[in-house]
């Protein structure tokens, strides 16, 4: 019986024949490939900001500044007369011909230890970079006014974010 396992276990280390049948299997390469983008960048316009201009309180309300800059107030807020608004302005540069979406943030300006909220708007939620690879974009907002606004010159900041979609 010894003999008989050794020689089993001998016969099972020489090599065989194989039993899969020619056309059971077959092999081809595939291909593989990869592209890299140039990075989406978001770039502030030297310069530029969003400027609610010079208002009275009266007891409180809105500034608005649309996407172009034109101020128009709401409640018992009045624009001083020669006031100048202004939208903020941004460039986006990237990869030709590709879609982003644009995020803007609120935020608050402040005086000392006064300080108005405000929320923003971009001028789209969206865009589409040239064949050049450039676009850009305005901000506009609404400021928020107590009529216990303390005179003086307030400034804050906001964050804008693009994505490529």
């Amino acid at each position: 019986m010894k003999k008989l396992l050794m020689a089993a276990a001998f016969a099972a280390t020489l090599p065989g024949t194989a039993f899969a049948a020619s056309g059971n299997t077959s092999t081809a390469n595939g291909t593989a490939t990869a592209t890299v983008v140039a990075p989406i960048v978001l770039t502030h316009t030297s310069g530029a900001a969003l400027n609610f201009g010079k208002f009275t309180t009266g007891t409180g309300g809105t500034v608005t500044v649309n996407a172009a800059g034109a101020a128009s107030v709401g409640g018992d807020v009045g624009l001083v007369p020669g006031s100048t608004s202004a939208a903020d302005a941004f460039t986006v540069a990237g990869d030709g011909s590709r879609s982003f979406s644009i995020a803007t943030t609120g935020g608050s300006v402040t005086s000392g230890s006064a300080s108005m909220a405000f929320t923003t708007t971009p001028s789209a939620t969206s865009g589409t970079l040239g064949s050049a690879g450039t676009a850009s974009f305005t901000v506009g907002g609404t400021l928020t006014v107590s009529g216990t606004a303390v005179a003086g010159t307030y400034s804050g900041t906001y964050s804008a974010t693009v994505a490529y979609n």
